[in-house]
């Protein structure tokens, strides 16, 4: 995990978050599978102390990685829209990071899929599509007119994932993604569903024309 914050500034911000933290509800969620995998699985909204174990989630190449004070930004100002989902034995299984944002005279107020990420051992079990229901039915409450998620143009697998979830390629961002070893930046997928309050569903007509990350709003 990646970090600009010097390691001391870091440790005293986490400590700081988690003393001023408070319990949170707690949700119960029974997934596909056999034997221990289909026991319950605890969703329940992310705290600073999972960052010490979210790991085995992390290392999935695939899944975009931040510096802690990133996610700490996220459980200060967006803490309904980071969940967690933990095995009965207490490993993390996955995890669901958004916000919201936009503007609603614009009608662009919506709820935003920042990162989302299941374990490798943790997958097929629905895991993914129950914490991506959570997410929308939170943006529904705020009164958000669609979610929207970025996604690489290469990880079919995701996109497909998210089709079958009723989600639909809104625009194309041109080299989104940023490369390393010299190799070439990578286009993403702006992809999104719309929510009961866009009754015309305008907000995911798509756009004729790829765009660049700096026209994004």
């Amino acid at each position: 995990m990646s970090c600009n914050t010097p390691p001391l500034q870091q440790g005293a911000l986490l400590r700081f978050f988690c003393l001023s933290e408070k319990p949170k509800p707690v949700f119960l969620y029974g997934v596909k599978g056999r034997g221990a995998a289909a026991k319950m699985t605890t969703l329940r909204p992310f705290t600073c102390d999972d960052l010490f174990k979210f790991n085995n989630i992390n290392l999935d190449p695939l899944t975009e990685t931040y510096g802690i004070p990133f996610y700490l930004q996220y459980l200060a100002h967006w803490p309904e829209y980071f969940i967690v989902a933990e095995a009965p034995g207490g490993e993390l299984m996955g995890y669901i990071m958004g916000k919201a944002e936009g503007s609603v005279a614009r009608e662009e107020w919506h709820g935003h899929v920042t990162a989302l990420s299941v374990a490798p051992e943790f997958r097929r079990l629905g895991l993914a599509a129950k914490l991506m229901e959570m997410l929308e039915e939170i943006s529904e409450r705020k009164g958000g007119f669609f979610v929207d998620l970025f996604v690489r143009v290469s990880n079919q697998v995701a996109v497909n994932m998210y089709k079958r979830l009723g989600y639909s390629v809104y625009r194309t961002v041109i080299e989104y993604y940023s490369a390393s070893n010299g190799e070439p930046d990578e286009d993403a997928y702006d992809m999104r569903k719309a929510l009961s309050r866009d009754t015309e569903k305008k907000s995911i007509i798509p756009l004729p024309h790829p765009v660049r990350p700096e026209d994004i709003e």
